[in-house]
């Protein structure tokens, strides 16, 4: 079995409060779901226009879980209302 973690840095466009941050975080976290992963705000909760986002998944396929998380980075970089800042990727196998 391998484990894929992502780590998103988004920088977000007009934000004026944390609720608003929220609100704009709700339906991309949603959409990663919806993408079969599990998705979370992790870091950066009390900054009103960053966040870290925290993505993973497992499977038994090293090239299918890359691909995955390939899929899950390019959703997060194609929205308009987000600047995607840094990625970091790891995928931990049966030696780790």
């Amino acid at each position: 079995m391998y484990l894929g973690a992502l780590e998103l840095d988004v920088l977000m466009g007009d934000v004026r409060s944390l609720a608003e941050k929220r609100s704009m975080m709700e339906p991309v976290l949603g959409d990663l779901h919806k993408l079969g992963v599990s998705a979370a705000e992790t870091g950066e909760r009390e900054r009103i226009r960053r966040s870290l986002l925290g993505v993973a998944a497992a499977g038994t396929d090293v090239d299918l879980l890359h691909d995955k998380l390939d899929e899950c980075e390019r959703h997060v970089a194609e929205r308009h209302d987000l600047e995607l800042l840094a990625v970091r990727r790891r995928i931990f196998g049966p030696e780790d």
